[in-house]
């Protein structure tokens, strides 16, 4: 058995005794902190607990953080460790902490939890696990699925240090690989408001006009000749609120599997005044074309909407992405951030987005879209900050978006209507793609001071606004049911999500990897060469692999993509015999039945479908109220017409892998059997007959 002596150490082996309690160890760094010296948490064993604890202590002021997992307690200094004394005394209380700050990032305050994720060498026996945790008064909580050897751990009251000096011992041991406490950090919204309004939204398309650069949009219009996106491709916007009774946030099978992580209920609709931000980025990625209001890059997709809890720990990010890939997302659209200028993924955080990425979609991975962030600064580098209001930040400062730089992770940039870097856009090596967006001065969200110009400050920016969905009523930015001042690369990241919709919509099958490689290699190669206006940088050109730090590897161009996408989807394809079946009874659609009618054809050729093709002739006098299903003779059901024709009362249409692409789900299927074609109406008042079908199929082997 290996032993656990402290002197038997790898080459990363935990920091001096003398900084134990006072270094982070997280995503292969140490992170210096410091105690706030007028705050500390607790965990209660239950809410009843909160009341005879504050007659006890009496608190300057008492608030739920970490998305209600601790109560964070403010004391006078002079104070403040009596009262902690208390606290860890009370036993209905479960964990008692200081708060911390980031020495590289004061105004980020950390909020310590009761767990730790903890890896050790392959080779270490249960005994020997045991035997550490347990000298350490901490206990298993789960093992972490995918890692071996990895557990996420739980501090006991018989613990006599906090997590922090717990991990810092445990990276001292040869044996453990890593070691890091589960922290909660506040997150920051990436939206950018500017003064001005604009009924456009030039980013899907234009011809130009005042502040209009030629090819500053997306090529929307020509992505949608060929799809506006399939039901059947979910996008998932995680954010903090959504205002479900938008009508551009509604339509038959829109809304999927909803959840709310704060509330802990499938209702995530904005609870607080200012939760505004995800009804107006949801807008942008996915907003219903209902003749009215706006619409977004992937009408046609289906919306997942997630109200996060708004802070950021290890169980909250777990549970966030494991909840999107569960429930189907296709897309994962964050349009958030720390707010810290300088946080590093933790091993439990970095899992989780890679899981997703890679093992979601069946194996094929969601597709996980980042914001860049709206400080103009490098997403991993280091400037030397001056001019920062308050002095929030000053001197040589690192930056590091540890979302931007995940591997798996699409980070997006933003451009304006002027083709141009957007001036507060973060930036650096590993942007992937920039977007669309507004105009305005560099700003972040801070903790305790709130949203700061970074320095030094800029004055007004040119270029177009931004126009989405907003609260309705009076509620949300503008006080209307829409609005133009929302911006930022919270902008720009659900339009390349919508874009990415597109992509899977015509061609399922492209893995997450897959649908970067073809964002990036079909943008456009849009250049600024003008200096930054704050920092003085020219990175607007692209170097010998195409990539620039401000543009990534350019600008979305969401025709080409998809182009791209139908093309790999339709090559390789090797078309045998051509089977066709028809059936020419007529038969009615029951009224208002969810079962329908269903008329079938066989087909008594062998082999696997090349190809697909279904001609319909219907009459009804409201065709919005049917659906056509395609059966297949093994049961896959494939939705081909959806509840979109409106007013018209004659269909005569033939729906084909590019018209249709949801129907390459049937590609590679046994052709043999009985075909179904089922035709639903789905509300009461008139009835329709199916006239005839046609069943085109090419067949291989």
């Amino acid at each position: 058995m290996t032993g656990f002596s402290s002197d038997a150490r790898l080459p990363h082996s935990g920091p001096r005794s003398d900084f134990r309690g006072e270094i982070l160890q997280r995503g292969g760094e140490e992170l210096l902190l410091e105690k706030v010296p007028t705050r500390f948490t607790t965990r209660l064993t239950a809410a009843t607990a909160l009341e005879p604890l504050q007659q006890r202590l009496h608190p300057l002021a008492v608030r739920a953080v970490a998305g209600g997992q601790l109560v964070e307690w403010q004391m006078a200094e002079n104070s403040l460790e009596a009262a902690l004394t208390i606290a860890r005394q009370d036993p209905t209380v479960r964990f008692a902490s200081h708060v911390y700050r980031l020495v590289d990032s004061p105004r980020t305050w950390v909020y310590l939890t009761d767990q730790l994720t903890v890896q050790f060498a392959p080779d270490t026996t249960t005994d020997t696990t045991d035997a550490i945790l347990g000298s350490l008064g901490i206990t298993i909580d789960n093992p972490l699925e995918g890692m071996p050897n990895t557990f996420v751990v739980r501090v006991t009251p018989a613990a006599t240090e906090n997590p922090i000096k717990i991990a810092n011992r445990l990276m001292a041991l040869e044996i453990v690989l890593a070691a890091e406490p589960n922290l909660s950090i506040e997150t920051g919204s990436l939206y950018r408001p500017t003064d001005d309004r604009y009924p456009q939204q030039w980013h899907l398309f234009h011809n130009g006009g005042p502040s209009l650069a030629a090819g500053s949009h997306i090529s929307a219009e020509a992505a949608w000749d060929i799809t506006r996106g399939s039901r059947s491709v979910v996008i998932a916007v995680s954010d903090d609120g959504f205002d479900l009774n938008h009508p551009d946030l509604q339509g038959v099978g829109k809304l999927v599997a909803p959840l709310d992580l704060q509330d802990k209920d499938a209702l995530p609709l904005p609870a607080k005044q200012n939760e505004n931000h995800g009804t107006a980025v949801a807008g942008l990625a996915i907003g219903e074309e209902n003749t009215t209001g706006i619409v977004g890059v992937a009408p046609g997709c289906a919306f997942l909407p997630i109200r996060t809890t708004g802070f950021i720990d290890d169980g909250a990010i777990e549970q966030l992405f494991n909840e999107a890939a569960r429930r189907g997302a296709a897309v994962i659209v964050c349009s958030w951030s720390p707010a810290s200028n300088y946080f590093p993924l933790t091993l439990r955080q970095t899992h989780a987005l890679t899981r997703a990425a890679t093992t979601g979609r069946n194996g094929k991975g969601c597709v996980i879209v980042f914001s860049a962030g709206n400080a103009n600064r490098p997403v991993s580098g280091t400037i030397n900050e001056t001019q920062w209001p308050k002095n929030a930040l000053s001197g040589p400062t690192r930056w590091l978006s540890g979302f931007a730089i995940h591997p798996d992770v699409i980070a997006v940039s933003a451009s304006t209507s002027l083709g141009t870097k957007a001036a507060y856009s973060n930036w650096g090596e590993h942007i992937a793609v920039a977007a669309p967006s507004n105009n305005a001065p560099p700003s972040m969200a801070l903790p305790q001071v709130g949203n700061v110009q970074t320095g030094p400050p800029l004055g007004h920016q040119p270029g177009r606004g931004m126009v989405t969905s907003d609260r309705t009523q009076a509620a949300g930015y503008s006080g209307e049911d829409y609005t133009n001042t929302f911006g930022g690369t919270s902008s720009s990241c659900p339009v390349v999500a919508g874009v990415a919709g597109l992509m899977l919509s015509v061609n399922p099958s492209l893995t997450a990897r897959q649908v970067r490689e073809i964002l990036q290699a079909t943008a456009d190669k849009i250049v600024d060469r003008t200096p930054d206006p704050q920092l003085g940088l020219q990175y607007g050109i692209y170097n010998a692999n195409g990539h620039s730090q401000w543009f990534g590897y350019g600008k979305v161009n969401a025709a080409a993509a998809v182009r791209e996408a139908q093309r790999r989807a339709l090559a390789g394809r090797q078309v045998g015999r051509v089977v066709q079946q028809q059936n020419q009874t007529a038969q009615g659609i029951p009224d208002n039945q969810p079962s329908g009618v269903e008329s079938s054809v066989t087909v008594a050729v062998t082999g696997i479908v090349a190809d697909v093709q279904v001609e319909v002739r219907l009459d009804h006098p409201f065709l919005g109220d049917i659906s056509l299903s395609l059966i297949a003779p093994n049961g896959t059901t494939v939705l081909i017409q959806g509840r979109t024709l409106g007013r018209q009362t004659k269909l005569h249409t033939t729906y084909t892998l590019q018209t249709t692409p949801v129907l390459m789900r049937l590609l590679s299927q046994p052709a043999q059997g009985t075909w179904r074609l089922r035709a639903v109406d789905h509300a009461p008042g008139a009835t329709g007959r199916l006239l005839s079908w046609t069943l085109t199929l090419a067949v291989n082997g």
